[in-house]
């Protein structure tokens, strides 16, 4: 049992508020069966493509704006997702536990030695968690590159941010999500990079507060030897002349947003559970402890939270648990991580 202490009504509504009204989101049907899958483009129009990706987007787009209070976790799962295929990518063998171990289980500021596959979770979690008009500076790109594994450049860096700045001020949206590939590829940079580039190009189009890592996740990208010999040959604009790449990249995006508003509905679900039960927590700074499981991935059990002991806080993730408003994240039976 946990310690109670009298609780005031503003520490109650503290806890409780901010609950989510509207209902959950959902994708209508048609749009699920419009967005083929990587090995179904043969026959599909761009023009269509084109269409179900917007869709797909505008649904998406809605969920954004409601600015939830569970959103923080849910473009950390989104990153955590992006992470282990990127990291697939480049031949490592950490999934998703073993990156969120990395990460969470590194003291803070020793961000070097969450080692190649941390470092890339790090990469997608700031693009989750960096303000998006922040995103695309040379400080975040040099940053980003070199968890990435790049050494730094600051002539590619430069390069790099001026295509991106053509591409924000003068290309349509079919346009600018090729041309992030086109621009990253130019530079020799992996298809990774051209990922998290369009994610943080669609959240500053579309005036997000925060970019969803979306395309990260897209194991294939339809990016073809064909397209990518082009890169050398065309601009950061360029690249909307090659059809199949598009197609390929619509595809991915649609299916990218489907993915989130579905993890969107989960994680919804599991946010009300947990504010439904947060006013029967009596112990201290447990509505810091609601928050930040509300605003991230994932905390450890042993994490430092002004207020409360290392066993008060166990004692608190037990009690989450058995009302079913956490999970436990690791299986161990130590060091124990939590989330939603």
């Amino acid at each position: 049992m946990i310690l109670r202490r009298k609780s005031s009504p503003h520490h109650n509504a503290t806890l409780a508020g901010a609950r989510s009204t509207a209902p959950l989101a959902t994708v209508p049907a048609w749009l699920r069966r419009a967005v083929p899958d990587a090995k179904s483009l043969a026959g599909k129009d761009l023009e269509d493509l084109a269409l179900s990706a917007g869709a797909a987007i505008g649904a998406l787009d809605a969920i954004v704006r409601r600015q939830e209070r569970w959103a923080g976790a849910w473009r950390q799962r989104l990153a955590l997702a992006a992470a282990a295929v990127t990291a697939k990518q480049v031949g490592r063998v950490e999934d998703e536990a073993a990156l969120r171990d990395a990460v969470l289980l590194t003291r803070p500021g020793e961000s070097l030695s969450v080692g190649p596959a941390g470092l890339l979770l790090l990469a997608w979690r700031r693009l989750a968690s960096r303000p998006a008009e922040e995103l695309l500076t040379l400080k975040t790109l040099a940053a980003v590159l070199k968890e990435f594994g790049y050494a730094p450049d600051d002539e590619v860096v430069s390069d790099l941010s001026d295509d991106l700045r053509q591409l924000a001020t003068g290309a349509g949206m079919v346009a600018t999500l090729t041309g992030s590939f086109m621009a990253a590829e130019r530079h020799g940079l992996a298809r990774a990079v051209g990922a998290w580039l369009a994610d943080a190009l669609l959240a500053q189009r579309l005036g997000w507060p925060h970019a969803l890592p979306l395309l990260g996740a897209e194991a294939a990208l339809g990016i073809s030897a064909r397209s990518r010999r082009s890169a050398a040959s065309f601009g950061a604009t360029g690249i909307e002349t090659d059809p199949e790449r598009a197609k390929g990249l619509l595809a991915a995006r649609a299916r990218a947003a489907i993915r989130a508003i579905d993890l969107s509905a989960d994680l919804e679900r599991r946010a009300d559970r947990m504010l439904t039960v947060a006013p029967k927590l009596r112990a201290k700074a447990a509505g810091t402890v609601v928050d930040k499981l509300l605003s991230d991935d994932a905390i450890v059990a042993s994490e430092r939270i002004s207020g409360m002991s290392d066993r008060g806080l166990r004692r608190l993730f037990d009690r989450l648990v058995e009302l079913g408003a956490v999970r436990e994240l690791s299986g161990r039976t130590t060091f124990r991580i939590y989330g939603l």
